[in-house]
């Protein structure tokens, strides 16, 4: 897959912080960086994920009633 390149501005605290945490996994800054936003855009759809399981949940009945029950527990 081709790169995009990116260009970023952080305080130097935190630009030494991602540095240390890259030389301890044994990668490049640029993978870290990549890693840790691929983290957050998958917890973000395991969140939503989650949110849509539970609210099926609760409007089961609801769903039911109104899509008849021959539709109810169907998957």
């Amino acid at each position: 897959m081709p790169k995009t390149q990116l260009n970023v501005r952080v305080d130097e605290a935190t630009a030494e912080a991602a540095r240390r945490r890259a030389l301890q996994r044994g990668v490049s800054v640029n993978r870290y960086i990549e890693e840790l936003v691929q983290q957050d855009a998958g917890e973000v759809g395991h969140t939503f994920v989650e949110a849509a399981a539970d609210f099926m949940k609760q409007y089961e009945s609801v769903f039911a009633e109104e899509l008849g029950p021959e539709r109810e527990g169907a998957r």
